[in-house]
């Protein structure tokens, strides 16, 4: 912003500044101009007085000593003394044909004509002329100093630029930050006042809704503590009658898958209500073997029983990554349950390096996938179909840090998760 309103005010100086220093220039040049032919036809006039052109005398003429170039002119335009052209120029005619005196810049020098008159009767024309470089030099100087001028009016402009805009920015800089410090979870922010009604005005109404944002969040997560504990209770039976059951000794066989059931659902539910309270798991180097040989001991029974194949492609060593183990495992769930219910044929499940951006973890099947032109299935929309889980895996990962993007073609979802800083070297 700052850097605009410099460029901004700058340009409207510069353009304000040429507009009246064109002309200003150009009226400087004329008036130089104007004054050193005023100067010439006085030379010349004084030259007049001292200069008798008597047709009826034949006496030599006599000039008056000058540093200009003086000539003169018989009435029919012969050239009878001096210095100038043979036969008279235009500006000369035009003296002897309207009897008065006429300037005029005629190869870069100025030349005054003025008549010469005896006893009431035009007889001649004295020719002054003298190199116009010297009023050149004249404008030119002039128009340095304008330019100068020009150049401290414009700087100034910056400066009183500068100034507004550090006085503007720095408010919106601070609201900015106190802006960051609310995206980042600090619901106790207040703007401090600047003095500018239009900025205090955002503050007052950034802290209203600070307010207004914490109050939810702490009943979402007193809610969140109630259900944990509601949960908690219930699952805590369930896993004692299970436990229970597995000492009988006619226990059925799908006693251990029920107690294993149980695991996962107690995790699950710990892992969201610690993303719900904005506790993420504890991030870390990813063991990306580790993860999926979590995938295949849980995923493989259930496909084959299904007629299904699930192929799984990690490189040995894989690409470093950084994550939470339990959060990955919950999105990498949701993803293949999603291939499993809504795809067909095999379910892979490869892992590649996306340098330089991360890492990343690609779900797919062999189903016809999802259709270009239908609905966002990141989006709830409260229907059957892929809905809440997709949706609340993209949000698994947005707290993770991760992306969850859907690439096509047909359904392949990848995970994309953040490298490490700095890792280290892998020994083959």
């Amino acid at each position: 912003m700052r850097r605009r309103l410099i460029v901004a005010i700058a340009l409207v100086a510069a353009a304000s500044v040429l507009l009246f220093a064109i002309p200003l220039a150009l009226v400087l040049r004329q008036s130089y101009n104007d004054a050193e032919f005023f100067r010439l036809q006085r030379d010349a006039v004084a030259a007049t007085r001292q200069i008798d052109l008597d047709p009826t005398l034949s006496d030599a003429i006599e000039l008056p000593q000058s540093s200009d170039a003086v000539g003169v002119y018989a009435r029919d335009g012969r050239l009878r003394e001096g210095d100038g052209p043979i036969r008279a120029d235009r500006v000369v005619e035009e003296a002897l044909t309207s009897e008065r005196a006429t300037d005029a810049t005629v190869a870069g020098r100025l030349v005054a004509v003025v008549p010469l008159v005896v006893r009431e009767q035009v007889t001649g024309a004295v020719r002054v002329s003298r190199d116009g470089g010297a009023v050149a030099r004249r404008v030119h100087r002039a128009w340095l100093a304008l330019a100068g001028l020009a150049g401290v009016v414009v700087l100034l402009a910056v400066g009183a630029a500068w100034l507004v805009g550090r006085r503007l920015a720095q408010p919106l800089e601070r609201l900015a930050g106190t802006a960051r410090r609310l995206g980042d979870g600090d619901f106790t922010v207040c703007a401090p006042p600047t003095g500018i009604a239009e900025i205090d005005g955002v503050g007052a109404s950034l802290e209203a809704t600070a307010r207004r944002i914490g109050g939810m969040i702490a009943r979402e997560r007193t809610f969140s503590a109630d259900a944990s504990h509601q949960l908690r209770t219930p699952l805590a039976a369930l896993r004692l009658e299970i436990e229970s059951m597995q000492l009988r000794a006619d226990a059925p066989p799908e006693v251990p898958l029920a107690l294993a059931q149980v695991d996962r659902l107690q995790a699950t539910i710990e892992t969201l209500l610690a993303v719900a309270r904005g506790l993420p798991g504890i991030r870390g180097p990813l063991d990306l073997v580790a993860e999926m040989a979590d995938v295949e001991n849980r995923w493989r029974g259930p496909l084959a029983q299904a007629g299904r194949r699930l192929h799984i492609d990690v490189p040995i060593p894989p690409p470093p990554a950084v994550g939470s183990s339990e959060i990955v495992r919950e999105i990498l769930a949701v993803l293949v349950e999603n291939a499993v219910m809504h795809g067909q044929g095999t379910v892979s499940v490869a892992v590649s390096a996306q340098s330089p951006s991360g890492v990343a973890i690609e779900v797919g099947d062999e189903g016809p996938g999802i259709a270009p032109d239908g609905p966002d299935v990141f989006v709830r929309t409260g229907h059957e179909g892929h809905g809440i889980g997709l949706a609340l895996a993209r949000s698994l990962a947005e707290a993770e840090g991760a992306q969850l993007t859907l690439r096509g073609p047909g359904s392949v979802f990848a995970l994309l998760l953040p490298k490490p800083t700095s890792a280290p070297p892998v020994e083959p």
